[in-house]
């Protein structure tokens, strides 16, 4: 069995630690194509490094642009890829533009499709993750889903059929990452200069649209950090660095210190270091709960909806609508006291993929 795997933004760099882990133990061959849709070193290179992902088999180089300008990129070099490649399945993962782009190139050239983190919604049609997840389901020939939840969406639009539930990949590599930083097997993370990793500081992270592209949005959001109790970690992404700069928006403010997105096990030893989350990510909504720590989610909702169980992630679509106190009061929270469970599987999501893939 041949499998191409289309890859192109940091989540997906970490699903596929975990996909071409369990490829290395199979005699199938397991073809790599980065779209260059992340291609800033902190966003990429590093995970390649730092998850002993193999290097990818083709770099399409797409960078930056508009939607239509990046899919587009991504359809036309994929095209002579696949005709080159001719697998027998070609795997695209989450919701980015490489991934509905990977996903309408196989289709339209009738190679068979497996969609992973099929079936997550947020039911918001601003996000263009939204449309992207939708797309990608209908045209996909296999859904292999995260969650209960996942399957269930996927049923209420017809596509029971084609879905399969595997469990979360990120789960794979979150818990076994974590099992080493607590062996000591991995260097301390680089914490913005201020931070003292012994005392309690929250770490956050901020990139989506609709919270930096607006001045007026991405200032008070700022704010609302800056006016933590507690010294905020701020990882900035390069569209956060950008807004602000085009902006005129000062980052380093109060509680805020400033610093560089972090590899993927440098993520993990700062939220294990850390006392809670604030963000925008998906992905990082998750890998908060997964290690334990309480997350408070800068969006109107989640496609983790599992997180906001017992409080372990909360919602707050806008800080400035709360008190100062009732805003620290959410951040700051303690960790709730009751498990989290297993909602997103047991680590071995990765080995049901590639089993699925051979059975399908």
């Amino acid at each position: 069995m041949k499998v191409l795997s289309v890859v192109g933004a940091r989540p997906q760099l970490v699903k596929l630690a975990a996909i071409a882990s369990a490829f290395a133990e199979t005699s199938h061959e397991h073809v790599i194509v980065h779209t260059g849709q992340h291609y800033d070193a902190d966003l990429s290179d590093v995970f390649f490094d730092g998850l002993g992902i193999p290097a990818p088999d083709v770099h399409l180089g797409v960078g930056s642009g508009s939607h239509g300008v990046q899919t587009g990129a991504v359809l036309a070099a994929m095209d002579k890829v696949l005709e080159a490649e001719r697998p027998d399945w070609v795997l695209v993962y989450g919701d980015t533009n490489s991934t509905v782009a990977g996903a309408l190139s196989a289709v339209k050239m009738h190679l068979p499709v497996a969609h992973l983190e099929a079936g997550l919604r947020s039911f918001n049609r601003r996000m263009p993750e939204e449309h992207n997840r939708v797309l990608t389901d209908h045209c996909a020939d296999l859904l292999l889903a995260p969650t209960e939840e996942a399957v269930r969406h996927l049923a209420n639009e017809g596509l029971g059929k084609r879905t399969r539930l595997v469990g979360d990949v990120m789960v794979d590599i979150c818990l076994r990452i974590r099992d080493a930083v607590a062996a000591g097997q991995h260097p301390a993370p680089a914490l913005p200069e201020g931070i003292d990793p012994a005392a309690p500081f929250l770490l956050a992270t901020l990139h989506r649209p609709d919270n930096t592209d607006a001045p007026e949005r991405l200032s008070a959001l700022i704010a609302s950090l800056a006016s933590l109790p507690v010294p905020v970690a701020l990882l900035a992404h390069p569209r956060l660095v950008a807004r602000a700069d085009e902006h005129g928006i000062k980052l380093a403010q109060g509680s805020v210190h400033v610093g560089r997105p972090l590899p993927y096990a440098g993520l993990v030893a700062a939220v294990m270091a850390s006392a809670g989350v604030v963000t925008d990510s998906g992905g990082l909504q998750k890998e908060t709960f997964l290690l334990g720590r309480p997350c408070t989610t800068i969006r109107p909702e989640t496609e983790w909806v599992e997180t906001l169980r017992d409080e372990w992630n909360i919602l707050v679509p806008d800080p400035q609508d709360k008190t100062r106190e009732a805003w620290a009061a959410v951040a700051t929270r303690p960790a709730p006291r009751v498990s989290q469970g297993t909602p997103y599987g047991d680590g071995q999501a990765a080995r049901s993929v590639v089993r699925v893939l051979e059975q399908s």
